[in-house]
Parts: structure tokens; C-alpha cells; sequence
């Protein structure tokens, strides 16, 4: 009976819980979602709903030890060169930390880059946000990147199974 009791508060319950309000660090987190979900998509015009025009994107490749590199690259730019990239592409991240003041927000953690089938490169990801009438998007971005053989010391995520 009691079973009973408590299955039936907890479904009465959960037409409230849909209305409650989600908490600004999950909104920000279900955001960077949609721009990885974007990125895997067969839609190469996805990305750019789930991006600012405006932003920037700082690339500090370390890809060579001996010759590191930052490179700067305008979002709009990188829309650009997204419509004609292969398919294939996937990107997994760790949400190490979500920051949210406002309608702005940070997101890091370590990534893995996968480019058919196969790790390309990993390093750690710093996602400025900004949220405007039609919700959050992915600002200003910088990211390390660095050879495979360095996912597990900086704890990407594994592969997902082919």
C-alpha cells in the first residue's frame, strides 16, 4: 500500500516538476548539447543556429611541440568553412565546469576530436555563451589541441564505439 501511496505522489508530482523552472547552469549545458549535436549533424547549416556570427574562435595548437601556435579565426569565418567540411565530424566534451551570471555563461572541460572514425586531436575546450531572445549560443571559444596520444592525461572522453 504504501508503494501505492508513494507512486501516486510521485506522479502527481510530476506535472508540477515540468513547470518548474530548469536551473541556468542546465539551460547553458543543454546549449553547448545542441552545438554538439549540430556539429555531428549531416546538416552543415546547423551549426550556425547554435553560434554567434560575432564571436571568435582562439585556437592554440600545440599540435607540434616545437612550433605552438595561436590562431584566431572569426566565427562567421569558420560557418563559412563548416559548410564545406566532410562528414563524419564528432566532437565529445567533459562539462568540468558551468558558470552562468546573467545571460552569460563559461563552459570547460577537456574534448576529443574524431574525424572518420578516428581521433584527430583533443584538448581542452573554454566556451563563452551569451544568451539573446532566442536563448544561448556559443560566443567567444578557445581550445588547445593537442595529438592523441595526450586525450587520457588531459581525461577526454573515449571514443564512442564504431
Amino acid at each position: 500500500m504504501k508503494a501505492i501511496l508513494a507512486t501516486a505522489a510521485f506522479l502527481a508530482a510530476a506535472p508540477l516538476a515540468a513547470e518548474t523552472p530548469l536551473p541556468p547552469e542546465t539551460e547553458v549545458a543543454a546549449a553547448v548539447d545542441a552545438f554538439f549535436d549540430a556539429l555531428r549533424s549531416d546538416d552543415k547549416t546547423a551549426l550556425a543556429r547554435q553560434m554567434d556570427p560575432k564571436g571568435l574562435i582562439f585556437i592554440h595548437d600545440r599540435m607540434d611541440p616545437a612550433a605552438p601556435e595561436v590562431i584566431v579565426v572569426p566565427v562567421a569565418r569558420h560557418l563559412e568553412n563548416w559548410l564545406k567540411s566532410p562528414p563524419g565530424l564528432d566532437e565529445r566534451m567533459v562539462y568540468t565546469t558551468v558558470l552562468v551570471e546573467g545571460d552569460m555563461a563559461q563552459v570547460w572541460g577537456p574534448y576529443r576530436f574524431i574525424a572518420g572514425g578516428k581521433t584527430s586531436h583533443c584538448g581542452v575546450n573554454s566556451m563563452s555563451l551569451v544568451k539573446d531572445e532566442s536563448g544561448w549560443k556559443i560566443a567567444n571559444t578557445s581550445f588547445s589541441m593537442v595529438p592523441p596520444d595526450q586525450c587520457k592525461a588531459l581525461g577526454a572522453p573515449e571514443a564512442p564505439a564504431q
